[in-house]
């Protein structure tokens, strides 16, 4: 291989393996290491053996006797090349009886025009099939756990694509410091995105050496065909791109495109859109971070540990109407219809077609939510436009089953069963408050739906308006969950103390029913350098999860967790309807364990403080 032209990729190359977890060390000199580099290879008896004097770019051991080969090349143009190399090296390798290089990679760019990588399994003729997830190619390196599960199925399908979410924030905001360099404005962060992946929903590539009015240009008529193809054409005005006016400018602007466009080729962005991951929602929640437009308008995104917890204890399923009234990107609708493509997939088409409803508010939220699902394959959705007060659900038969239609007039026959919501927080307006969400949502309700949602605190135990909605609320339905969380559960997005509340439509509430009362402090995550990120840990969400989801589908009543998950009803002393955790449950029971971890924190802050103290008396 020409050496001048791959030393840049060399560097890329080596850098993504490390991002994902990958020992780069030589295998011949560390016995925890996986990668060989160039000749290192040939230090292998039976890899020297096979290739000779032959060196591709970077052999990467998966297991023992199990290798993926990487070759790279200086230009996009030459990715069929390196892909080509890389399968002759495998194909060489692959004459030992002892050892096989089972995946190949080709790899083709520079820092400057950015990388290309095409991967493929190669089998026992020699024929190289490409790796793909949801039928779509992948376009970026392997995990160490993706190659491996390739590897032990024999097969090019992965079963799963979850990008890790330290890397996904790492690439998030390295995306907004591009745009950033750029002069896009952080309040359009979001819709330049967008943009971006419309386009790169097209199997060919754009030009990237064409000017930046035609680059411009060409990204604009990708995604407006896109949405034309989808029936949403009047979201391509929302997301058209604009090009400054000086020529230094553009170039820049062209360029940040550039490196966004291979920084989401880099997380296989198009297979991994149809996944179990909200990435659109983790990228717009890094942009809130810097822009004020969400902030004013009281968004705050729904953690997709949350939006799957909710799916499950309120059971959204194939036959179920579902709705978000203030949808946001998506959240919650693409956690419906991921439960129901994995539990009943021969039903997807039809549930996402007819069965899924949300309504956005602002315009160029909304169209995020219509990418979202646009990349799950379901463009020609019920996510519209507008203000969700200005509009109703009205029943409707499509195709001999239950569906429903927006309506400007009063609807007869409400249609929704399962409502799903994070309405907008602490607006001012008074027909904006968060409970009038509630109120429109259980309008749009059939008998006996089931309502979740997500509040500030103060929704359930403050005075006027709020206990006026409460006690009419229990009037006409029945309160079936109050739990609360920690106040970082959107951090940093902000920092109100929420509850999450279930509701049952049309059923009074008895003075006798019980209540499902939680108090939730450990979600599985936690702050780190203005962060959440999972920790790993089974979480009181995993120990409450199963037990909620009983009461709220069956009334059955499980063994309580004092202090955390206990059933009762309303007290009688309870006039102000102050309907909060702390003034249902009891004190948990600590164990001794417990005592001595909180006796050696406390020592450990006393010392602390006594040390910081002594020091700064020492500085007077």
């Amino acid at each position: 291989m020409a050496r001048n032209s791959e030393f840049s990729s060399y560097t890329f190359i080596k850098n993504d393996l490390v991002q994902l977890e990958w020992n780069t060390k030589n295998p011949n000199r560390d016995p925890n290491g996986q990668v060989y580099t160039q000749q290192e290879c040939l230090d292998h008896p039976e890899i020297g053996i096979q290739l000779g004097k032959q060196r591709p770019e970077f052999v990467v051991k998966i297991k023992e006797n199990k290798f993926w080969v990487i070759e790279a090349k200086g230009k996009h143009k030459e990715l069929d090349k390196a892909f080509d190399e890389a399968i002759d090296y495998a194909i060489q390798i692959n004459k030992s009886d002892s050892i096989n290089a089972f995946i190949v990679s080709g790899v083709a760019g520079n820092d400057i025009d950015g990388y290309l990588i095409k991967s493929a399994i190669v089998n026992r003729k020699g024929v190289p099939i490409l790796i793909t997830y949801n039928d779509n190619s992948i376009t970026g390196l392997l995990s160490p756990e993706q190659a491996k599960y390739l590897v032990d199925n024999s097969t090019h399908r992965l079963n799963e694509l979850i990008t890790d979410e330290k890397l996904l924030l790492s690439i998030a905001e390295d995306i907004n410091e591009e745009l950033h360099k750029a002069s896009i404005n952080k309040d359009k962060r979001a819709t330049v995105m967008s943009s971006i992946l419309l386009a790169m929903i097209s199997d060919t590539l754009p030009n990237f050496d064409a000017s930046p009015s035609v680059f411009i240009q060409d990204i604009n008529n990708r995604a407006e065909d896109v949405l034309i193809e989808h029936s949403k054409r009047e979201f391509a005005e929302q997301i058209e791109l604009t090009l400054p006016k000086e020529d230094g400018a553009k170039a820049k602007f062209k360029q940040a495109l550039i490196k966004v466009f291979f920084s989401l080729r880099k997380i296989n962005v198009k297979a991994a859109m149809n996944g179990g991951q909200d990435l659109l929602g983790k990228f717009y929640e890094v942009f809130l971070k810097y822009g004020n437009g969400a902030k004013d308008i009281g968004i705050v995104l729904t953690p997709r540990h949350i939006t799957k917890f909710a799916c499950s204890i309120i059971d959204v399923n194939e036959n179920d109407l579902v709705y978000d009234p203030a949808c946001g990107t998506g959240g919650f609708l693409v956690a419906a219809y991921d439960k129901v493509r994995n539990e009943n997939p021969q039903n997807l088409t039809h549930f996402k077609k007819h069965k899924i409803f949300g309504v956005e508010q602002q315009a160029n939220v909304a169209t995020l939510a219509i990418v979202n699902m646009i990349f799950r394959g379901d463009g020609k959705n019920n996510i519209i436009n507008n203000d969700c007060f200005a509009i109703n659900l009205n029943r409707k038969i499509r195709n001999g089953d239950l569906s429903a239609e927006y309506i400007k007039t009063k609807a007869d026959r409400p249609p929704i069963t399962k409502v799903l919501m994070n309405p907008p927080f602490a607006l001012p307006k008074e027909v904006e408050k968060e409970y009038k969400f509630i109120d429109h949502a259980l309008s749009q309700m059939a008998i006996n739906g089931l309502l979740f949602a997500i509040l500030p605190i103060s929704n359930m135990y403050a005075s006027g308006n709020y206990f006026d909605w409460r006690k009419k609320m229990l009037e006409k339905n029945t309160l079936l969950s109050v739990a609360s969380f920690t106040n970082e559960l959107f951090y940093p997005q902000a920092s109100v103390e929420p509850v999450i509340i279930v509701i049952k439509k049309g059923v009074p509430h008895s003075p006798k029913s019980k209540i499902s009362w939680i108090k939730i402090t450990n979600d599985g995550y936690k702050k780190l350098k203005k962060k959440r990120l999972p920790t790993g840990d089974t979480t009181e969400i995993d120990n409450v999860e199963r037990t909620l989801k009983n009461f709220i589908l069956n009334g059955t009543m499980s063994k309580e967790i004092k202090g955390i998950l206990q059933f009762k009803a309303i007290l009688n002393s309870d006039i102000n309807l102050e309907l909060i955790p702390s003034n249902y449950l009891d004190n948990p029971v600590i164990s001794p364990d417990q005592i001595t971890k909180g006796m050696k924190k406390v020592f450990s802050e006393i010392t602390f403080q006594g040390i910081k103290k002594a020091l700064q008396n020492e500085n007077i």
